[in-house]
């Protein structure tokens, strides 16, 4: 594997937040970082109408130029259209990005060409019953770094109706679906799409406990105030702390691989988990 992407699979294990800013808005860019994201995505698709992009473009090679410049993920249009052509040749003139989140990627060489084109990282984002049939494949794409996915738009696609429990089904499997194959093909793990309802602070901590515990590495956000939430419901508990503690302590004093704390059985799993929980 390329040692670029490589180190950016690694980097984007550790990203737990993703803001968006619309192309349109780069003003509120300093904003985004200053409130806490790990990334910054500006959005130069669905965020920005058509007849505003070429505008929005020069925006953001202006601010890629600047002294205030902080390395940004650009989201770019889907592959194959007029404007992604331009989006790439934007790229091309803006050799500091962080990276680059594909829209409604599909096939290998969407992937693979945005790369080749640009040498920069690629996020590819399902969005439709192809490209989600097609990730076992895209896994294998060159400039491959992550997945994540486009929740609205893939019930659209599939003809799921949003905000039932038939929906719930359907992203948990699509979540199932991308961690699996992440994993195997030793991507990042995925990131989790977002969570529409920037004010139902309840709601948005019950998702993130849900993807952190399937295994998911990040969110997407569309508002600045997600961000602290985010980061509050993935702080484990002084209880997990507490357990995780004793049993990294008790077989490190005994040696022992399978052992007993509060009535439960320890063993390898458990003990690598806990380390890991303290790793964090």
């Amino acid at each position: 594997m390329d040692s670029v992407i490589n180190n950016k699979i690694i980097a984007i294990s550790q990203n737990k937040t993703w803001l968006f800013v619309p192309a349109t808005r780069i003003d509120r860019v300093a904003k985004a970082f200053a409130s806490g994201a790990d990334a910054v995505i500006v959005d130069l698709e669905d965020a920005v109408a058509l007849d505003s992009k070429a505008t929005a473009r020069e925006a953001l090679q202006q601010y890629h130029d600047s002294a205030d410049y902080q390395p940004i993920w650009l989201r770019i249009n889907k592959a194959g259209s007029e404007e992604f052509f331009k989006d790439v040749v934007l790229c091309q003139k803006m050799p500091n990005l962080a990276g680059v989140l594909l829209a409604k990627a599909e096939q290998v060489a969407d992937i693979e060409s945005v790369y080749q084109l640009t040498n920069l990282p690629v996020i590819a984002l399902i969005e439709s019953a192809i490209g989600l049939y097609q990730i076992d494949s895209m896994a294998k794409a060159v400039g491959l770094a992550a997945f994540s996915y486009g929740f609205l738009d893939l019930c659209n696609d599939l003809r799921v109706q949003v905000g039932t429990l038939a929906a719930d089904i359907i992203a948990n499997q699509i979540r199932y679906q991308l961690v699996l194959i992440s994993k195997v093909h030793e991507l990042a793990p995925p990131i989790d799409t977002v969570y529409p309802d920037f004010n139902d602070e309840i709601g948005l901590s019950a998702r993130v406990n849900l993807w952190s515990q399937m295994g998911m590495s990040g969110m997407l956000c569309i508002h600045p105030k997600q961000v602290a939430v985010v980061q509050q419901a993935l702080e484990p508990t002084e209880i997990e702390l507490s357990f995780a503690q004793r049993v990294v302590e008790e077989y490190e004093r005994s040696g022992q691989a399978v052992f007993e704390i509060d009535g439960q059985m320890v063993d390898a799993p458990v003990i690598e988990r806990s380390r890991q929980l303290l790793d964090k």
